[in-house]
């Protein structure tokens, strides 16, 4: 799959653009804060609704619009897959029925409005239509930064390719907010432990699925992963990806990775969930009387994280900078070929400004990598970065405050 075409309005700092795409690869040149990664950012909420750097849509509206009466940004594009063509569009603008005093001033909230073939979707609809590898720099927060943020790269990269997940995580997380609910007002009595069996139900239900699908993810990035990280360390290193599941943490027992290991492997999946939510099950129940206590949910996928041990060391807490770097690159590597194994399509790759932080051994290797066969669009602010032959066989284009042209 390609994006062919890309239109914005309004989008950070591009007023106006009207940009066809190779479907091969293209390199974007340019100053910092000229719009190199804003590019890449459209193509990343495009396929998956959210920001990978923003912590609201309110900041990718153009701040030249903030004082208009109806602030708004478009976002459209045409997609060219296997089996179909898709014209994708995302209006991000203020919602003037909702509000909230923001600093002593009122704010309208900020909704978006999603279409897929001119026909209005949720964002669940559209995640998954198209697939996207996004590597930057600060990535290396997946080794450094919190199990939030690592849980956020799993929920993405598997909803991706599993609509179902999308759909059950959506539920699990408004689930939880029930329940947490529900815990404070027990633990103020103002209801009744009772009350609690029906969340207990649908949150075990649920992360079951959930933790399933996280455990099955995991695996295959370790397997991917492992070769690709041993041919960036001269096979002096061995990495492996392991998740850290709150449930085992809690049972202090045999852990859920270990008894779905011991079923067969024709073993169907609804064996294999029920396995999981009796786990779930009874650890709910040998907490309840603690979690009432916090007002909080102490169990399930949403305090699980994600683990990388280099010679059984864990780099999260004592890889170095060069070591936690490779890791990332090499999960980015493998989760491309992750993507086309679930979706028969190559991701569109997102690489912005990266190649620029690596040594000429590693950045030769993703380039031979990475490029041949898929769409590949990279960022540099340092042309010299890039090999001549190259940048000679790649749509180079250059920006400069918000506006794109073609390189000659």
């Amino acid at each position: 799959m390609y994006c062919s075409t890309l239109a914005l309005a309004n989008f950070r700092n591009y007023v106006r653009l009207d940009l066809e795409l190779s479907p091969d690869v293209t390199v974007v040149l340019g100053n910092n804060a000229q719009g190199k990664t804003n590019l890449l950012e459209a193509i990343y909420y495009l396929a998956t609704t959210k920001s990978f750097r923003a912590n609201s849509d309110r900041e990718l509206l153009n701040w030249l619009i903030s004082s208009d009466e109806a602030p708004f940004a478009r976002l459209a594009a045409q997609v060219r897959r296997r089996s179909n063509n898709l014209r994708l569009e995302i209006v991000i603008h203020e919602d003037q029925r909702r509000e909230a005093v923001l600093n002593g001033s009122v704010q309208y909230a900020v909704g978006k409005r999603i279409k897929v073939n001119g026909v209005a979707k949720r964002a669940m609809d559209l995640v998954g239509l198209v697939n996207v590898v996004m590597f930057s720099p600060e990535d290396i927060a997946l080794i450094q930064g919190t199990p939030q943020i690592r849980r956020r790269y799993l929920d993405i990269t598997i909803s991706q390719v599993d609509p179902r997940y999308c759909r059950t995580l959506s539920h699990y997380n408004k689930v939880l907010l029930q329940r947490n609910h529900l815990l404070r007002q027990i633990r103020d009595h103002h209801s009744r432990p009772d009350q609690l069996t029906f969340w207990n139900e649908e949150i075990i239900n649920a992360g079951a699925y959930i933790t399933l699908r996280r455990l099955e993810t995991i695996a295959t990035l370790d397997e991917l992963t492992r070769p690709i990280h041993r041919k960036l360390t001269g096979s002096q290193e061995r990495l492996q990806i392991g998740c850290q599941l709150s449930l085992d943490q809690a049972k202090g027992a045999q852990g859920i990775p270990q008894m779905l290991a011991g079923m067969p492997s024709y073993a169907p999946q609804e064996q294999k969930l029920r396995l999981i939510a009796d786990a779930f099950s009874e650890q709910l129940q040998t907490y309840q009387a603690r979690e009432v206590l916090h007002g909080v949910s102490l169990l399930g996928p949403h305090r699980d994280d994600l683990v990388f041990r280099v010679e059984d060391r864990d780099m999260n807490l004592y890889g170095s900078r060069g070591q936690q770097r490779t890791i990332v690159l090499s999960l980015k590597l493998a989760e491309t070929q992750f993507m086309r194994m679930q979706t028969g399509e190559e991701p569109i790759l997102l690489l912005d400004d990266v190649l620029s932080e690596l040594d000429p051994i590693r950045r030769a290797y993703v380039l031979d990598t990475v490029i041949g066969g898929r769409q590949v669009v990279i960022t540099s602010s340092a042309e010299d970065a890039l090999d001549v032959d190259f940048l000679s066989k790649a749509n180079v284009l250059r920006v400069e405050n918000g506006t794109i042209r073609c390189s000659v």
